[in-house]
């Protein structure tokens, strides 16, 4: 059970920008609710959103506004209200005075505008160009991530802190050195104790997200089931299920794209890597879950 009352001004996070600025308020289950100011004199849109079941919902509480739809000019203030769903071209609105609105809706949005994870994947975006073989591999993760937790039904929230997790899974490799990280020949010892670091120095850095369990799930996407992963060894049901997932998805995209000290593998033969290491290493329904998706898509 979650009861939590907040007070005037409270909020998970605030984005402010020149003409406006907007904060979370809460979320679950896919949906958030959030707070929008616009200033006076500004052109903003409602748009159309990839998944047709998306619905918004628009309460004005302060302010005067004009709606253009379908060329009729509408004017809207104080406690009018309107939804949106499966919209097949935008609705824009112009600002006729400050406004402010509530603002609900049934997917995650917000993380788009958050400053918090803007900052941290533009670290991502550092990490990789210091490791020059690794340029997108988070958004590949990603990608195949969310595909596989598709196929395993996870829930709207698992989903979401899933995909945060898997773009952000390497950032903690910003403290690690580029000749390390480009090295093309065996890791030391010493070296790879420092590679090491990065699933816990990625952890500390989102630990204070509002998404939750995404620290932890980074911290642990390099842990294996049988306990010869790092950085804390854990086993089996130890591990969360997204960790999981990513760990898989990592190794796929790694194994398949040019790395300093070979060139890439070709699908087929990681996933008969990630088979043989299915039970051991990796959770075989998530195995068998990539293996699904890259027989749809004709890669094996």
């Amino acid at each position: 059970m979650t009861f939590t009352i907040k007070r005037k001004g409270e909020n998970l996070e605030k984005v402010t920008l020149d003409q406006f600025d907007i904060s979370l308020l809460a979320r679950g289950d896919g949906a958030e609710i959030m707070i929008q100011t616009i200033s006076k004199d500004n052109l903003f849109y409602v748009y159309p959103s990839e998944n047709p079941n998306v619905m918004e919902f628009f309460y004005i509480i302060k302010g005067k506004m004009v709606c253009d739809l379908n060329g009729e000019k509408i004017e809207l203030g104080p406690h009018d209200y309107y939804s949106a769903i499966n919209l097949e071209e935008p609705i824009y609105f112009t600002t006729l005075t400050e406004v402010v609105y509530l603002w609900v809706i049934t997917e995650p949005t917000f993380f788009q505008l958050s400053e918090g994870i803007t900052n941290l994947k533009n670290i991502v975006d550092e990490v990789e160009k210091k490791d020059r073989y690794t340029f997108k591999h988070s958004e590949r993760v990603s990608e195949y991530a969310v595909k596989i937790a598709k196929k395993l039904l996870l829930s709207k929230d698992r989903l979401e802190n899933l995909y945060i997790s898997s773009i952000l899974h390497d950032i903690g490799k910003i403290n690690t050195p580029g000749e390390i990280l480009n090295k093309p020949g065996k890791l030391t010892d010493e070296e790879f104790a420092i590679i090491k670091r990065h699933p816990i120095d990625g952890a500390e850095m989102v630990k204070d997200l509002y998404y939750h369990e995404i620290s932890t799930i980074i911290e642990q996407h390099h842990e294996r089931l049988n306990g010869t992963g790092y950085p804390k060894g854990l086993k089996g049901d130890e591990i969360l299920l997204e960790a999981k997932i990513i760990a898989v998805s990592d190794t796929f995209d790694a194994m398949t794209e040019d790395r300093a000290y070979r060139k890439g593998f070709n699908c087929q033969f990681a996933i008969d890597e990630l088979q043989r290491l299915s039970g051991t290493h990796y959770d075989e329904q998530i195995v068998d879950a990539l293996i699904t998706i890259l027989k749809e898509e004709g890669r094996i």
